[in-house]
């Protein structure tokens, strides 16, 4: 297997994990930055073209692996890939971000719900042609958008 090695950090004003927005949705006035290793500056060819992307990162602070969790819009234990608990077997994460400008290795972002510090793994384009699904279902899931909005993270994945 291919050893994963991180290609950046990412920034955000978020310094503990306490108090976090759970997901983007709840970040979506939050800036943030990334800034991309030197060596793969020309990855970032093309990319003020696109209105999103997908960070891909790595949950640095987790420090187990849970099957079963608790998530932060529920009550209920879930199978953890159920889930968008850090406490993953691989503690990798997903977020999907709005471009506000690119400046050489620097990528500011807007919706940023990411801890400061963490290690990128990888930058994809969000492209709606390709990743918008009209008809889903979302699980366990019932809150509403305000709910989700307005949750913020405590101490249980730390």
């Amino acid at each position: 297997m291919h050893e994963i090695k991180p290609i950046g950090t990412i920034h955000s004003p978020h310094y503990s994990i306490e108090d976090m927005p759970i997901q983007p949705k709840g970040a979506s006035d939050v800036e943030g930055y990334v800034i991309v290793d030197e060596k793969y500056i020309d990855g970032l060819q093309n990319i003020e073209g696109f209105s999103h992307i997908y960070l891909l990162y790595s949950f640095h602070e987790a420090t187990r692996t849970e099957l079963l969790v608790t998530p932060f819009m529920d009550k209920q234990k879930r199978g953890v890939f159920a889930t968008r608990s850090p406490l993953r077997p691989n503690h990798i994460g997903i977020s999907i971000v709005k471009i506000k400008r690119v400046e050489g290795n620097k990528v500011v972002v807007e919706g940023i719900d990411i801890l400061d510090g963490t290690p990128l793994l990888d930058i994809k384009p969000y492209i709606a042609k390709f990743d918008t699904v009209k008809e889903c279902t979302s699980g366990w899931l019932q809150a509403s958008d305000e709910e989700i909005f307005k949750k913020r993270s405590d101490n249980r994945f730390g």
